[in-house]
């Protein structure tokens, strides 16, 4: 059963996938990436360019979120000329680890794709067919291909099919299991500056995780996920300047109510643009504002905002993306919680919590004071699968 498992091919995971929605290297900048994010209703776009190989195809080089045009908009004097970062060309925006993303053929076997994500993939783009007809400037035609994600996710759920395999290590605590790490590198104090966040939010794109906000005394408080902030797209530049004037748990509180931020909020980022002489990042924070305050109190707002909200949970297999919804620190306790569990839970249990929270790490927290101990991401669990098959193949 074991060897039948990962000798399966990688085109059985990618049944019912949908092409990837992607976005042109050579014709793009950072400010039309900000809109296609948007228009694709996806966390993440696939960047393209040309294939070195076959020049009139093209390759998968990348992908971006909000997240990465949020830090990129805070480093490198980018708050001092924000307009002028925002033409910049879309490569600016791409990790230089050339191994997060990784093609693979249909006809790879599931362990040569689950080594590559071990490996450090965070995607692994597969061929899914050719669809229509391609111009060329010569005169030719060819078929467009298409391609589709897959994540740890998928990888998860196609061994949680077979989870009887992996009996009794599936039923063990996840402690027991030694999937416990350390959160210390994902962890920022809610009264520590907004730009102390960077470091931990890439930190936290690298993992696939997110940037857990704690106490003085080390309990959650909450969190800053790249997946709250893919709802943020159109603020980008405002949160941006809420990275250079605000602390962490402040700039949590103002992603948790981006739609209409609280005005303490505001006038502080203001204060702090000021006080900085951000003048430029000022103003483009007071023009995103101003139109984001218009669009949302037209006529046609709430039925604009209703289709559009219908087509992003359609584009997205009809989950519109996990956002957190919550309170400043003047107020009681969060609306909706970070996905926990504790040390005792059961590797399976973890993992279909998980999968039901379409989350794809879980904070692993005291039972009593809800301290933060460490994470478990699904990187953690396909190792532990790795290691169990291994005897077998």
């Amino acid at each position: 059963m074991a060897v039948s498992l990962v000798s399966n091919e990688v085109s059985d995971l990618c049944i019912g996938k949908p092409a990837l929605k992607s976005l042109p290297l050579s014709a793009a900048v950072v400010g039309d990436a900000l809109f296609a994010l948007r228009r694709s209703g996806e966390p993440h776009l696939a960047v393209l360019s040309a294939d070195r190989d076959a020049p009139d195809k093209k390759a998968v080089t990348g992908k971006l979120c909000v997240a990465d045009v949020i830090c990129y908009l805070c480093s490198d004097g980018n708050l001092e000329s924000p307009t002028v970062a925002l033409e910049r060309p879309v490569s600016v925006l791409l990790s230089k680890d050339a191994g997060l993303v990784r093609r693979v053929e249909p006809q790879f076997s599931v362990l040569e794709a689950l080594d590559l994500i071990l490996d450090g993939a965070q995607n692994l783009v597969v061929p899914i067919g050719s669809v229509g007809r391609k111009k060329l400037h010569h005169g030719g035609g060819g078929a467009t291909v298409e391609h589709c994600w897959l994540t740890h996710e998928d990888f998860v759920r196609y061994f949680l099919n077979s989870i009887a395999v992996f009996s009794p290590v599936a039923t063990l605590s996840i402690d027991a299991v030694g999937l416990v790490r350390s959160a210390a590198a994902l962890t920022v104090r809610h009264d520590e500056p907004g730009l102390a966040l960077l470091p931990v939010l890439r930190r936290a794109l690298s993992e696939q995780a997110a940037v857990a906000v704690v106490t003085d005394d080390g309990r959650l408080l909450g969190e800053i996920s790249p997946l709250a902030l893919s709802a943020c797209d159109l603020m980008a530049a405002t949160l941006a300047a809420g990275v250079a004037t605000l602390t962490a748990g402040d700039l949590m509180a103002f992603v948790d109510h981006y739609g209409s931020p609280p005005e303490s909020l505001v006038r502080a980022i203001r204060a702090g643009l000021k006080e900085k002489g951000l003048q430029e990042m000022l103003e483009l924070m007071e023009d995103v504002l101003s139109s984001f305050s218009h669009s949302s109190s037209s006529p046609s707002a709430s039925s604009s905002s209703s289709s559009s909200s219908s087509s992003d949970e359609e584009s997205s297999g009809g989950r519109r993306p996990r956002r957190l919804r919550s309170r400043s620190f003047s107020m009681g306790r969060r609306s909706e919680e970070p996905e926990v569990c504790h040390p005792g839970n059961s590797l399976v249990a973890a993992i279909v919590q998980a999968l039901a929270r379409r989350v794809s790490y879980l904070w692993v927290v005291g039972e009593v004071d809800s301290s933060l101990i460490g994470i478990v991401t699904f990187a953690d669990m396909l190792r532990v699968f790795r290691e169990q098959l291994q005897p077998s193949v």
